[in-house]
Parts: C-alpha cells; structure tokens; sequence
C-alpha cells in the first residue's frame, strides 16, 4: 500500500511518519507550504494519505479537487509543535496509526 504522509513543511511531523512506517508500507511525504510542495503525481501514487491536521485535508482538497475524490485521506491530528524524530512525536504516530489499523 502507498502512503503519502502530509504536513505544512515536509521537516519534521511527515518526515519523521514516512522514516517509522516504511517497514510496512510504501511510503512518501510531502509539505504543501515548503520550496517543492506536494504535486498531482504524488497524489495520483498514494493509495492512502495521511494530514497530521484538518487544514491540511482542506488545502489538498482546493488544490487537487479531481484526485482527492478518489482518495482516502486521513486526518491524525498532531500539531506542529515538533521536531524530526522527537521520540513523543514517534509514540504519538505510532498511537494514532494504530487507530486507523483496521483501515489497512
């Protein structure tokens, strides 16, 4: 399964979501906010994206009307108030992951 993780920047929160989970998916991120924002063919690869906020899911929506109707897009709720790796930040991923098991 593809996963595209999502966050403003691409730095800390989604970086740190693609490095933990690529063991059991495929996986990739992307910021929408940062130098080389997330683009329609990143979008038309993820089977499943993940926003770590509703924003997020709003900004991917205005940007990508066609191709977020065809997407599961799921919100983990994380604030940008971590740094990459930051081990609360990787329990909290790994927590809100595992609510969302029954999905994959």
């Amino acid at each position: 399964m593809n996963v595209l993780f999502v966050c403003n920047q691409n730095e800390n929160r989604s970086k740190t979501a693609q490095m933990i989970f690529k063991d059991i998916f495929n996986t990739k991120s992307a910021g929408l906010y940062n130098k080389i924002p997330i683009n329609v063919s990143q979008v038309g690869w993820a089977d499943t994206i993940i926003v770590m906020e509703e924003e997020q899911r709003d900004e991917i929506a205005n940007r990508f009307p066609k191709e977020y109707l065809k997407k599961r897009i799921l919100n983990l709720d994380i604030p940008d108030i971590f740094h990459f790796y930051n081990p609360k930040l990787i329990n909290i991923l790994k927590l809100k992951m595992n609510e969302f098991a029954f999905l994959f």
